[in-house]
């Protein structure tokens, strides 16, 4: 994508309509129950289960009425319209997940659907190409808001998704337990107030830098929610997006927390899971430094792109609803494509065994402990060691000392990115690699040089089992 091109008209526009719309609108929104008390971030349950079981649709088991392309439909007295994604090899004996797209102010849906300057790597922000990666087919929908934007006056732009659902179940087979929203700027306002509006429909939205501008009605109900912001977000301060955050907090049980923020400068991000959250309601809130308003941010830089960790982390949080047990072959990485390009991150050697540090079985799950395994060069065994010290695979998940162990044998996992001490690594000159929390040095458990062997914190001892190198 092109931030300039993406950006301008949404400053242009949003920026006034929160002017406009700031004393009533907003404050409709206003959902927190007041500053927190920090609780410290927490980490992620695991796999979410649908609240509901898979339901079908009519249109299972029959020929599609429709196909991918522009559609329009009668929604208020309006012709409105959409464009629509089905997968390329649509099984009509098989319900399919169900992702609305909704452009900002000023874009459109084909915005979101051609990905604009980025093309096919930014469709549906990055989602569609993360969904054909993984091969298990999603429907995309992007809708097309009257005058470019997400007013929805009396409910009409929900009415519209209510007609479009109708539509598409009709038509398709879509899993009615699997219906998802996200969207950028008025896009992110519009999912929010579809989380709000139809809670037992939508079983979670991804809302990309997005404020209170679509109404939230009656806003009462849980439903699983992620927030991605900016904090020097220049449109819609940041403190907008936790309020909408915080709807869904209280809505969902969660713990009240003040989950962490990068500083200023740091060109990072950090992604939290809150705790307490009612089971199948998660709350994820992600924020970052660096690209201001925008959907695409990228670390160590102040530009974007669909190399971008939005589309990994949101797809992650969108797939944990599959009900199913995480694949043995490499999944989508979280920010990339399924197998990263040559020289993306490198691989971590043990001086003493020669082989690689690896995450079993090529899985993303949190909380799976690292081994030494035989060096493939696989996005398994890639890592990058980034300005916050992190060592990062799949481009969201990091090396953790795992329950932010301090202690001889504390195993070494992977877990979401949080900017935790305990996700943070020195990686010293005599070849030692030591957490920055526990001062401990990352081992080979029992000095083991064979495939399997498991990797744990360790009081440094200069043994070479406590040895790593870098290497493309």
């Amino acid at each position: 994508m092109s931030r300039h091109r993406l950006i301008g008209g949404v400053i242009a526009g949003v920026a006034g309509l929160v002017v406009a719309l700031g004393g009533a609108t907003l404050a409709a929104g206003q959902n927190a129950t007041g500053p927190q008390h920090a609780t410290g971030p927490q980490h992620a349950t695991g796999p979410q289960q649908a609240p509901g079981p898979l339901a079908a649709t009519a249109g299972c088991g029959k020929a599609p009425t429709l196909a991918s392309g522009n559609h329009t439909i009668s929604s208020s007295g309006q012709n409105r319209s959409y464009i629509l994604r089905v997968p390329a090899n649509y099984d009509s004996n098989h319900p399919y997940r169900l992702v609305f797209g909704f452009h900002w102010n000023g874009g459109t849906a084909g915005d979101v659907d051609s990905g604009g300057t980025d093309g096919y790597n930014w469709s549906y922000y990055g989602l569609r190409r993360l969904a054909d990666a993984a091969g298990n087919g999603t429907i995309f929908v992007a809708p097309q808001g009257n005058g470019n934007g997400w007013a929805n006056p009396n409910g009409q732009d929900v009415t519209f998704v209510d007609d479009m659902l109708r539509q598409l179940e009709a038509g398709l087979c879509v899993d009615t337990a699997q219906v998802f929203s996200s969207g950028f700027s008025y896009g992110g306002a519009m999912s929010y107030a579809l989380a709000c509006a139809r809670p037992t429909v939508f079983r979670a939205v991804a809302v990309y830098s997005g404020a209170n501008l679509s109404g939230c009605n009656p806003g009462t109900q849980p439903v699983a929610y992620i927030g991605l912001h900016g904090i020097r977000d220049n449109v819609l301060n940041i403190s907008l997006g936790r309020s909408l955050r915080d709807t869904f907090v209280r809505n969902n049980g969660c713990t009240p927390q003040n989950p962490p923020e990068p500083a200023q400068g740091s060109l990072t991000h950090i992604v939290t899971a809150y705790s307490g959250c009612r089971a199948g309601y998660p709350v994820v809130w992600a924020a970052f430094d660096g690209a201001g308003h925008d959907p695409g941010p990228r670390d160590g830089c102040t530009c974007d792109g669909w190399q971008t960790w939005t589309s990994g982390v949101v797809w992650n949080f969108i797939t944990q609803f599959d009900g199913g047990t995480p694949p043995t072959t490499t999944p989508p990485p979280t920010g990339g494509p399924t197998t990263p390009p040559p020289g993306t991150g490198q691989q971590l050697v043990g001086g003493q065994s020669g082989r690689c540090v690896d995450v079993p079985n090529s899985t993303t799950t949190n909380g799976t402990q690292v081994q030494l395994w035989d060096c493939s060069g696989a996005a398994n065994q890639r890592f990058t060691y980034t300005t916050g010290k992190q060592l990062q695979v799949y481009g969201t998940k990091c090396l953790d000392a795992n329950g932010r162990g301090t202690t001889n044998g504390t195993t070494v996992i992977i877990w979401d990115c949080n900017g935790q001490t305990n996700q943070q690594w020195n990686l010293n000159a005599n070849g030692t690699i030591t957490g920055v929390q526990s001062g401990l040095c990352l081992d080979a458990n029992g000095a083991g040089t064979t495939n399997g062997t498991k990797l744990i914190l360790w009081s440094c001892n200069g043994g070479a089992n406590q040895q790593w190198s870098l290497r493309n």
